[in-house]
């Protein structure tokens, strides 16, 4: 059984609680509604922001992604050359690629999609997966589990996961289109 003076210290640390909370909920009704906040495409989100949303995509893609699995031999020499074409016909214009720049389109994106060549570092090969299949809200990367065959899904990965083993001149000639393009739903 509580003391008369340690339920008052409870009762005053819930209130102050519930009283914050309820401050707070008024302020970020006040933003939301005053239209304060800026959400041009022109304009960077605060640090803060980035920070909340890098999180949140580091622990959400982990969770969904723990249950895939790698399929056997990923990263054959034909799979890293059909990923290539793939890769050139579908992503290099947001993410550029070794010694090659966005196309202005993706580099005018909010948030600038990040380059892949280090994409290994931050992900694990079913983590890049499930980013490539499933996309991510609010940051342009689309879903190419509508595009794209499985198959054709895991051969961007193996290709992007080749990349940081590439030099400029290996990045070029692969996704070149003397290398041979494919496009959707093409066969190998």
């Amino acid at each position: 059984m509580l003391s008369n003076r340690a339920r008052l210290i409870v009762k005053t640390m819930v209130l102050t609680l519930l009283g914050a909370g309820l401050i707070g909920a008024v302020i970020g009704l006040i933003v939301l509604r005053g239209g304060f906040y800026n959400i041009a495409a022109t304009a960077q989100h605060y640090p803060l922001i980035y920070t909340v949303f890098e999180e949140g995509l580091q622990y959400s893609v982990q969770n969904h992604a723990r249950d895939i699995q790698v399929p056997a031999g990923l990263g054959a020499a034909e799979q890293v050359r059909r990923g290539a074409a793939i890769y050139a016909a579908n992503c290099i214009q947001c993410h550029g690629g070794p010694g090659i720049a966005p196309l202005k389109q993706g580099m005018s994106m909010q948030p600038v999609p990040g380059p892949l060549v280090d994409a290994d570092l931050n992900w694990e090969t079913r983590e890049l997966y499930w980013i490539t299949r499933n996309g991510i809200k609010m940051s342009g990367m689309p879903a190419w589990e509508y595009h794209l065959s499985d198959n054709d899904i895991w051969a961007v990965v193996a290709f992007v996961s080749a990349m940081p083993n590439m030099t400029q001149e290996d990045f070029r000639r692969m996704t070149s289109t003397e290398a041979g393009t494919v496009t959707q739903g093409e066969a190998p």
